[in-house]
């Protein structure tokens, strides 16, 4: 550090600095977060308790072996490099540029950093001792959470972003991540199961309410009346009206709890198709969310674009609702809906389309759906499909089919195949999809190839297991899909050579991240979002499930799970799905925007970005990079 070092306090000769340069310093500071959600004054003791000093290019910072963290660094001027200790050098190092802080884990644990920050110019910083930053955690709520909440905080933040740019699409729309006991706001009308169906259908028709809740003493629900039940179970069985309303209702009753939000709501109508779910806290009955309030939140709803999927007869029909998932995707993409449970919704609707289309080639074809089960592949079967996406599909059929059987369902399954394509969903390059005679295959013929797979592991066997392993029923005999899931699970568990082998070639492509620890971009500036990122954590998210005999498909859960078998803490594999969930918001917004190469919807111009998004890419990156290291640790050998 050079003689040029000084507090900024020393400026004046009464210890504080000039209102002129505080107010300067004040709105660069307001540029970055957190400081740009800080109150004034509190952005005022930053500067006040901070030392401004100036560092060459090639001069270090601070070490491992500088001990303890005494100050926290914001960087005005120039960049800052994190390299690794010799024992993690491969794993490259982190950048830091004008507007960041650091080393910010290190300092709220008080403890020495794990790398060797470095300046690679002409550098500025201004430091920030550890009481003062402590002091100024206890007396600026956005500052603590802040520190204690870095990674998240980015994504907030980008999400708020989102919103804005699209929020002239979305001005008359509620968000559907409303809480439900923001929604349901009025007590349901309800009675006891003893109480006749005379007194219940009475009040439901002078309260003009479209459905009776039966409630226990202490208001748990126990079954539910619809309008669309009377006239099946009261009116054609002509039940006499003193019958008790237990005998009729429908049990048991779908809920949710106050904390679900509209769109939990919304998806649960559609998947189950009905039209009330009860609101409850505790397990107590609050309120009742209708169809009605949930259309009332949207101009295109989930339940709209759904029942238009369903009742469409033909091919055709289907080609132009399908055009509905999109622009329902763009809308809810604005309201800021997180990437979890936009990519889940897409991949229902998908569902749903696919379901319908099934249903329709089945009756053309006189198919039974009932004797086989259609399979969802790939990011379908992990629910997580982004807006462009081609096919990987598959069935399986009984082990008493006939070969005339199987040549029927061949050419069922090639149609279903053509249909999928001609409403927007690419035929397969590879060629996974059901209507290839290798992805048509029996039960025991399914049960034989993921065991070849398992028992040899070779280049082709491993690449199937990135797509076929991610398999989940969709329509049809799930008991077929289950039973074969819960012994590949196990095969799979079982056999540690084949999981090393994944391992192994899950580290073939790694986090775009250069030598100083800075987004690496191709020729054209761009990177791939899916194949650079998202798909690592598929990969390690799979491969750590298979070895711990994790069962779910979806990468958020895996990773879930796989922390807590690994005795992780909270917040380091939350840190997994955020930077998995940023980059598939990123696919997302690219997709829906058409910004990407027609040709790669996946590919990322990183000059587009604003300084909020490049940093928590940034950030996704190195998650993705310590992912690969930890993978590489427990099976590179």
């Amino acid at each position: 550090m050079t003689d040029a070092a000084q507090p900024l306090s020393s400026l004046n000769a009464d210890l504080s600095p000039s209102s002129s340069l505080l107010t300067n310093l004040r709105q660069e500071l307001m540029r970055h977060p957190p400081f740009a959600q800080m109150q004034a004054g509190d952005v005022d003791f930053f500067l006040s308790h901070s030392r401004e000093n100036y560092y060459a290019p090639g001069e270090l910072l601070i070490t491992p072996d500088s001990g303890l963290v005494k100050q926290l660094f914001f960087i005005r001027q120039g960049a800052v490099i994190g390299e690794r200790g010799l024992a993690e050098l491969s794993g490259g190092a982190f950048h830091y540029e004008p507007g960041e802080l650091f080393p910010v884990s290190a300092a709220v644990a008080q403890r020495a950093v794990t790398a060797s920050y470095r300046a690679v110019a002409d550098t500025f910083v201004l430091g920030l001792p550890l009481p003062a930053m402590q002091a100024l955690a206890e007396q600026s709520p956005a500052f603590a959470d802040f520190l204690n909440r870095r990674i998240l905080k980015f994504l907030e933040l980008s999400r708020r972003a989102l919103q804005v740019a699209y929020a002239s699409q979305a001005l008359a729309e509620q968000s559907l991540e409303t809480p439900l006991g923001d929604v349901a706001r009025q007590a349901p009308v309800s009675c006891r199961p003893t109480t006749p169906l005379r007194e219940a259908l009475a009040q439901m028709h002078q309260q003009r309410i479209g459905s009776m809740l039966v409630t226990d003493a202490q208001q748990r629900p126990l079954g539910i009346l619809t309008r669309y039940d009377i006239l099946g179970r009261v009116a054609l069985p002509a039940l006499p009206l003193d019958t008790p309303i237990a005998e009729v209702m429908v049990q048991p009753v779908l809920s949710l709890s106050h904390e679900h939000t509209a769109l939990d709501a919304a998806l649960l109508m559609s998947k189950h198709g009905i039209r009330h779910v009860p609101v409850t806290r505790g397990g107590a009955v609050l309120g009742m969310v209708s169809e009605r309030d949930l259309f009332a939140m949207q101009r295109l709803s989930l339940k709209q674009v759904s029942t238009s999927i369903r009742s469409a007869a033909d091919v055709d029909t289907l080609k132009l609702v399908a055009q509905d998932i999109r622009r329902f995707a763009h809308t809810l993409l604005g309201q800021g809906v997180h990437a979890r449970q936009l990519t889940a919704l897409i991949s229902h609707l998908n569902d749903v389309l696919t379901a319908r289309l099934l249903e329709i080639k089945a009756g053309e074809h006189g198919m039974d759906l009932a004797r086989i089960c259609w399979l969802a592949l790939g990011s379908e079967g992990r629910s997580e499909q982004t807006i462009a996406t081609d096919q990987d599909n598959a069935l399986i059929l009984p082990d008493d089919s006939t070969p005339a059987q199987r040549d029927a369902a061949l050419r069922f399954a090639r149609e279903v195949n053509l249909a999928l394509d001609a409403c927007g969903y690419p035929l397969c390059r590879g060629g996974i999809m059901a209507g290839e005679p290798t992805c048509c295959l029996t039960l025991r013929q399914w049960r034989e190839r993921f065991a070849h797979w398992i028992e040899h592991g070779a280049p082709q066997d491993l690449l199937h297991a990135s797509i076929y392993f991610d398999f989940r029923a969709l329509a049809g005999d799930d008991r077929l899909a289950d039973g074969l899931r819960r012994e590949v699970s196990e095969a799979a568990r079982r056999a540690p050579r084949f999981i090393k082998q994944l391992a192994l070639n899950a580290l073939i492509h790694s986090a775009p991240l250069n030598w100083t620890g800075s987004i690496a971009v191709d020729d054209a500036g761009l990177i791939d979002l899916k194949l650079q990122g998202a798909a690592i954590f598929v990969d390690v998210a799979r491969i750590y499930s298979l070895s711990h005999g994790v069962t779910a498909t979806s990468t958020r859960e895996r990773l879930e799970a796989v922390g807590l078998r690994l005795g992780l803490a909270a917040p380091e594999y939350q840190a997994w799905v955020s930077g998995f969930e940023f980059l598939q918001t990123l696919r997302l917004r690219i997709q829906l925007e058409g910004t990407a190469p027609p040709q790669h919807p996946n590919h990322l111009e990183v000059a587009r970005l604003n300084n909020i998004d490049r940093r928590i890419l940034r950030e996704s990156f190195r998650v993705a990079r310590s992912l690969q290291q930890r993978l590489k640790l427990d099976y590179e050998r």
